[in-house]
């Protein structure tokens, strides 16, 4: 309760402290490591070099029917409250792409992504991403599920529209890196720490700098209020993803990354994302919030729009419903004793 105190005194105090001098600070340039420095993370792809483990769906499985977003019986009330508390200490970070925009309010285009609200088909997008470099390989993400300062990483990625692949790391094990760390392909670098990593996304991947309102990234870059409500966010959801689930398959980090549509703050997603981080697989998570390009890559996938929604090439499933999804995780990455 101390720390509770604590932590919400600093949230106060911190909020007294912004000013446009904070929120147009001046990014600076990011030194990245190369390559050759991950010999001081020797275990660090070691993982990626086993061979593939083998798993498939339960007997009979079939997945579940997709139903309109809602709370549904198979919904644990309590941790969806949780979870939407967890989005509110946040503002809603990363629900949004930077520059999110309204393009019409009448799209007439069904095989699109709009927002159908009665006669109103809302299409929306980025007015500065466009132009933004995309990465060609996916960016991999050593994470930690409820460090604040890997939470921040998210959100950024989330805002630039950014998909990448998540590398579970637990405390006190051989995965005990230092997160959160990121490994960028595309430059051949690796950088290292929340403000080092947000710096070289924004400086690579971002759009030009005179596109948009610093101000919109306030919620991440005021250091001191993301890392306070992130880790009074994580406290609330009882700190997932800090140590391995004790049942979880010992192979888990070797199996090919399942795929995660969604975005962070949706409380609908946030369970799947912690129990694929709580067992320890690998996954991509395929950025979704509003204006992203990618939901009208769902659409055409799937013919509708719903997250969360995963695809595991372990077994071949695609499927939708969290907690549905929760289960299925349960039953195939977890041992049997």
């Amino acid at each position: 309760m101390t720390r509770l105190r604590f932590l919400i005194i600093s949230i106060a105090s911190c909020s007294l402290l912004v000013n446009n001098s904070l929120l147009h600070t001046a990014p600076t340039t990011i030194k990245t490591r190369q390559s050759s420095s991950l010999h001081l993370f020797p275990d660090l792809f070691s993982k990626q070099q086993q061979q593939q483990p083998r798993v498939q769906a339960p007997p009979n499985f079939v997945p579940p029917e997709p139903k309109p977003l809602e709370i549904t019986e198979g919904t644990d009330l309590k941790e969806f409250a949780t979870a939407s508390a967890a989005l509110a200490l946040r503002l809603a970070t990363g629900a949004f792409v930077l520059g999110w925009k309204v393009d019409t309010l009448f799209f007439d285009d069904e095989s699109r992504y709009a927002l159908k609200l009665g006669p109103i088909r809302l299409r929306d997008s980025s007015s500065v991403l466009e132009t933004a470099a995309r990465p060609s390989s996916t960016l991999v993400l050593y994470d930690r599920e409820s460090s604040p300062s890997c939470k921040r990483v998210r959100e950024m990625l989330n805002l630039l529209d950014i998909t990448f692949e998540v590398r579970p790391c637990f405390e006190d094990t051989e995965t005990d890196y230092p997160v959160p760390f990121l490994v960028d392909p595309n430059a051949d670098s690796t950088i290292v720490g929340d403000d080092d990593i947000i710096g070289y996304l924004l400086e690579k991947y971002g759009p030009n700098a005179d596109l948009f309102d610093r101000k919109a990234l306030w919620p991440i870059e005021f250091r001191a209020f993301a890392l306070a409500t992130a880790e009074i966010a994580a406290d609330l959801r009882g700190n997932p993803g800090r140590t391995q689930q004790s049942n979880a398959r010992p192979d888990n980090a070797a199996m090919k990354p399942i795929e995660l549509w969604g975005y962070e703050c949706s409380p609908f997603v946030r369970p799947v994302k912690e129990k694929l981080a709580e067992l320890g697989l690998p996954h991509k998570v395929v950025s979704c919030s509003r204006g992203s390009k990618n939901r009208d890559a769902m659409v055409e996938r799937t013919g509708r729009f719903q997250v969360p929604f995963i695809i595991d090439e372990n077994t071949g499933i695609e499927m939708f419903e969290g907690p549905e999804i929760v289960d299925y995780l349960e039953a195939v990455y977890t041992t049997k004793e």
